[in-house]
């Protein structure tokens, strides 16, 4: 079973690159998305064929966690997750043409080395390390922090955005943002995955509407929209996306653990594994770089433009 979990999480990997570079590539046709005007927002996103077969992939792809939660330690799944910045680096080289750093580059070598690490620390796990549920009291404390702080840094981020003269961010903090959010949401469906049952489906959406985990997955899932959007359209999905899918990653494997009650490895070496892998993930955010010199500025909001014909001004007469 554990097998079958470490293929579900790379097929999760291949589906969830793909989404992102198929929403890239249709945002880049879009006019300007703004978080200020969530209902245009989403009105040009659903009206693009090309942007709906991006999350049509992504939806496969949040299908194939389900099954990896049912399998795989919440940490260790992680791990493998982190291994799908690999493959949108390569994706984002061919089919975007964003070129990536000699510093990016190293990173998805440190990324390949934290794959192995982690796979190597499932060798001799059992599957009663996987649990189901976390206490709700638990959970909360651990989420609505962990919201409260992703919205808070967007904010902060889309204020400075909009000062003239700076120059432009690499995406790193709208990367953190979101990615607060989305590791929300990653518990939010390793607890709906816990609660699935295919011989009692009554019994299992009672219990699933009486716990936090739908609702927080509406709400990620509705805001996250909005934010990674915006963030996805103005910024390199070549960074922007690693940067949040290694916060995300870090975030659930750390907070998952406690949330769900997950016992590390107890044995020395496949624990060193588990932990060493993590910390090459964060090292991996740590040395990306935080502004992006040469790069376009982020594309304004939306606004009316500026009429280019002459007029009296423009003569040195007064109206």
């Amino acid at each position: 079973m554990l097998w079958w979990g470490v293929a579900a999480a790379l097929l999760a990997n291949v589906l969830y690159s793909t989404g992102f570079v198929l929403e890239k590539r249709a945002l880049s046709a879009l006019p300007a998305l703004s978080t200020r005007q969530p209902a245009r927002l989403v009105r040009h996103l659903v009206g693009s064929p090309l942007w709906l077969g991006g999350s049509l992939a992504l939806a496969a792809g949040f299908a194939a966690q389900l099954a990896v939660y049912r399998t795989l330690p919440i940490a260790a799944a992680q791990g493998i997750f982190v291994s799908g910045l690999v493959l949108l680096l390569l994706l984002s080289s061919v089919f975007l043409g964003e070129r990536t750093s000699g510093r990016e580059r190293r990173s998805i070598l440190a990324i390949l080395l934290a794959l192995g690490m982690v796979v190597a620390s499932l060798q001799g796990s059992g599957a009663s390390t996987v649990t189901r549920t976390a206490p709700t009291g638990t959970l909360l404390a651990i989420a609505l922090p962990s919201l409260a702080a992703g919205l808070w840094l967007f904010g902060v981020t889309e204020r400075r955005a909009r000062r003239r003269h700076r120059q432009p961010s690499t995406g790193v903090p709208y990367g953190v943002a979101v990615g607060l959010l989305y590791g929300v949401s990653s518990l939010a469906i390793k607890g709906v995955s816990g609660l699935l049952d295919a011989h009692d489906w009554a019994g299992a959406a009672r219990d699933l509407f009486t716990s936090p985990y739908p609702y927080l997955l509406l709400f990620t899932g509705a805001v996250g929209l909005v934010l990674s959007q915006t963030a996805l359209q103005r910024c390199r999905a070549s960074l922007i996306v690693p940067v949040c899918t290694t916060v995300t990653c870090v975030f659930t494997a750390a907070c998952g653990t406690v949330a769900f009650g997950e016992p590390l490895p107890a044995d020395p070496v496949r624990l060193s594994l588990r932990l060493g892998g993590t910390a090459v993930a964060v090292f991996v955010l740590l040395a990306l770089p935080r502004q992006d010199a040469g790069e376009p500025a982020p594309a304004p909001e939306a606004g009316p433009a500026p009429d280019p014909r002459p007029g009296p001004h423009s003569q040195g007469v007064e109206p």
